[in-house]
C-alpha cells in the first residue's frame, strides 16, 4: 500500500530481458535501506525488490506488468517516481494507493491556465465510474484531486508535485500509469451486488 506522494526521483540504469521476465535496475537514493522483497512503487506500479546494493535495487516485471503499465518502454537514463510502501507509522497524506495500475492512458494536453499546470486525458469508458470531481486518482504514482471529471479527467497540479515528479518531463501523446481511487471500486462493487 502507498500513499501517492512521491518520495524521490529514482534513475534507470538497467533493463535486461531473463527468460519471460524484464529486469529493471533503478538508482536511488534511498536503496541502501530496502530489504530484498519490499515493495517499491514505480512510476506508480508495485514491484519487488530482487536485488539490491546501497546506490541501486532491480525488480523482476511479468507480462502482465509490461501489457498495462508503461515501464515496459522506460529507457535508460530516464527518471522514474518512486515511492516506498506505507508503514504504520506513516503519515498518509495522499490516498490509498496500491500500485495496481488499471490502465495506461495517452496525456492529451499539459498546459498553463493562468498560474495552474492543467493536466487532461481520458479514461476508457469502463473506469470513468471511479472517476468524481474531487475525489483521488494516481498518474504515474502521483497521488491528485480530479478537478473536472468528464468528458476528460482533468487535474490542476501545484508547482511543487510539478517539480519534485516526473510530471515536468511529460509531453503530449506519453503514456500515463492511471490507478482510480480503489475506495470508489469496492463502492460500485457493493452497489452493484
Amino acid at each position: 500500500m502507498f500513499t501517492g506522494i512521491v518520495e524521490t526521483v529514482g534513475q534507470v540504469l538497467e533493463l535486461r530481458r531473463e527468460g519471460n521476465v524484464l529486469g529493471l535496475t533503478i538508482k536511488a537514493s534511498f536503496a541502501g535501506e530496502l530489504s530484498l522483497g519490499e515493495s517499491v512503487a514505480v512510476e506508480g506500479v508495485c514491484t519487488t525488490v530482487t536485488k539490491k546494493d546501497d546506490a541501486s535495487f532491480t525488480v523482476q516485471l511479468q507480462g502482465e506488468t509490461i501489457k498495462r503499465t508503461s515501464l515496459g518502454s522506460l529507457k535508460y537514463g530516464q527518471a522514474v517516481n518512486l515511492e516506498r510502501a506505507v508503514t504504520p507509522t506513516t503519515r498518509l497524506g495522499g490516498h490509498f494507493v496500491e500500485g495496481h495500475v488499471d490502465c495506461c492512458v495517452p496525456l492529451r494536453s499539459f498546459h498553463r491556465e493562468g498560474t495552474d499546470l492543467v493536466l487532461r486525458f481520458s479514461l476508457p469508458p469502463e473506469l470513468t465510474k471511479y472517476a468524481v470531481e474531487k475525489g483521488y486518482i494516481a498518474v504515474n504514482g502521483i497521488s491528485l484531486t480530479i478537478a473536472y471529471a468528464a468528458p476528460d479527467i482533468q487535474l490542476h497540479i501545484i508547482p511543487a508535485t510539478f517539480e519534485n515528479t516526473t510530471l515536468k518531463n511529460l509531453k503530449v501523446g506519453d503514456s500515463l500509469n492511471i490507478e482510480t481511487d480503489i475506495l470508489g471500486k469496492y463502492v460500485v462493487n457493493a452497489l452493484r451486488k
